[in-house]
């Protein structure tokens, strides 16, 4: 018997799914070549953007015919998507070959609704809260590589007027700060190279805890402190929580990595206050040089939202001017895409398409011509690369990462996957690097499954 999963959206969803495989493969499931060939097929949903559904949508349908030649085939769709109100039904309706429906608070039931489907037609089951013991217990079957995932906090309490994640993800939950201790060290001592800690918001870390000792400060310095080469990154960061405390931990640490994504959103005060985001132009920037005064050599990512409900040209222009003031090593961007049941669903003075497509058009190019500005600066340099996998068009050629989270390809051997080494850069464009090894740092001993089509975001 084979499974499938295509995973949609964040890196939640990407460990969410290795959790998925994790169950399956307990099971007895092994992985298929695609999803056309599987006897499960699951459909990790995401539901922050119109486009995202419209795509899982039109995957799902692709297996109408698929389905109709092998009635035994189970298809789940699980996720953000499915979470929300009424589109279980809609579902069903649309795509009544689907089997199995649950949502972003029940995964850890895969198993069982799997043995359900045996005696039913269809198992829908959308709950609104879950017991987060049950979602950590769970074994995933890891396949980032070098990388692995750990959940730090569940949920947000943020309520930003586009977003839907509070709505189908819940309130904040943290996890005991021990355990995630424990599975970090777990995971150093199995050899993986670099932990990346996840949260809707990383920052708020204990808030929901009674002992005020539970920070992530305290947090990213108890995980510094294990005896391991490593690299330690976390996401997402809200600005609105981000304290110098954190910045302080960074700074001195050993392993925790110079690099920070800090969506900003918009850069107009007028557009944030509508956004609910709770911080200023001026408070982003104020975080910005806080953050290089204490790591002079940090780089940063963040988030841009274009076309919000009233964004004139003048608010823009203030998005164009924080990205110039920033310099940001790389960008997330998207056109602003109406959600149900979220507040700006319903604000006046919605932005045209047009004008939405030729904001995101500019953004885009202005940042290309940043990122070819930083990437050059580097030519020359001797920096520290984790090898991560395998140049996928260049044979001979491995893809690795910096600290400051800049990809960098160079010759050589597959053995080196797992191992810190030193590379020269050669060349640059606006996204990457390229360079030969000048020396092996620590020499990996350990094996990795590489990231597979199951996992990888759609």
């Amino acid at each position: 018997m084979k499974y499938y999963i295509n995973t949609y959206g964040c890196q939640m969803n990407v460990h969410e799914s290795e959790k998925m495989a994790g169950i399956l493969e307990k099971m007895g499931y092994t992985l298929a070549e695609n999803d056309a060939v599987a006897d499960v097929v699951v459909f990790n949903t995401c539901a922050v953007r119109e486009s995202a559904e419209q795509k899982i949508f039109g995957n799902i349908g692709m297996l109408k015919n698929v389905k109709a030649k092998n009635p035994n085939m189970i298809i789940a769709v699980c996720g953000c998507m499915s979470q929300q109100k009424g589109y279980p039904e809609l579902i069903l309706k649309k795509y009544p070959y689907v089997d199995i429906i649950f949502g972003t608070h029940n995964i850890a039931k895969l198993q069982e609704f799997l043995v359900q489907k045996q005696t039913k037609k269809h198992v829908v089951e959308v709950v609104e809260t879950e017991d987060i013991r049950l979602r950590d217990s769970m074994e995933p079957t890891r396949t980032s590589g070098t990388n692995a995932w750990v959940n730090i906090n569940y949920g947000c309490n943020n309520f930003c007027t586009y977003c839907i994640v509070p709505y189908v993800r819940g309130r904040e939950v943290s996890r005991p700060m021990e355990d995630i201790v424990c599975e970090v060290e777990s995971l150093l001592k199995q050899g993986y190279k670099q932990i990346t800690l996840l949260g809707q918001n990383v920052n708020s870390y204990g808030n929901d805890m009674a002992d005020e000792n539970i920070t992530f400060a305290n947090l990213l310095k108890q995980i510094d402190n294990l005896p391991y080469k490593f690299r330690l990154r976390f996401m997402s960061s809200h600005p609105k929580d981000l304290s110098e405390d954190v910045v302080k931990v960074m700074a001195n640490s050993k392993n925790i990595c110079h690099y920070l994504h800090l969506p900003v959103q918009s850069g107009s005060n007028k557009i944030l206050k509508a956004m609910n985001r709770n911080y200023t132009h001026e408070h982003y920037m104020s975080l910005i040089d806080m953050c290089r005064k204490h790591m002079s050599d940090i780089e940063f990512s963040s988030d841009f939202i274009v076309g919000f409900p009233g964004e004139t040209e003048e608010d823009f222009e203030d998005t164009i001017k924080l990205v110039k003031k920033v310099k940001y090593q790389q960008l997330f961007t998207f056109i602003y895409s109406k959600r149900k049941g979220t507040v700006a669903e319903k604000m006046p003075n919605q932005v045209d398409i047009k004008t939405k497509h030729q904001r995101l058009s500019k953004l885009i190019e202005i940042q290309r011509e940043i990122a070819t500005e930083i990437s050059s600066k580097y030519i020359g340099k001797k920096l520290e690369v984790l090898v991560e996998g395998i140049h996928p068009k260049k044979k001979g050629y491995l893809l690795g990462s910096t600290d400051f989270g800049k990809t960098i390809s160079f010759e050589g051997a597959e053995d080196l996957l797992g191992s810190f080494v030193l590379v020269e850069v050669q060349k640059s464009n606006n996204t990457s690097l390229s360079g030969k090894i000048v020396d092996i740092l620590e020499k990996s001993n350990s094996e990795y499954r590489l990231p597979l089509d199951k996992i990888r975001r759609k």
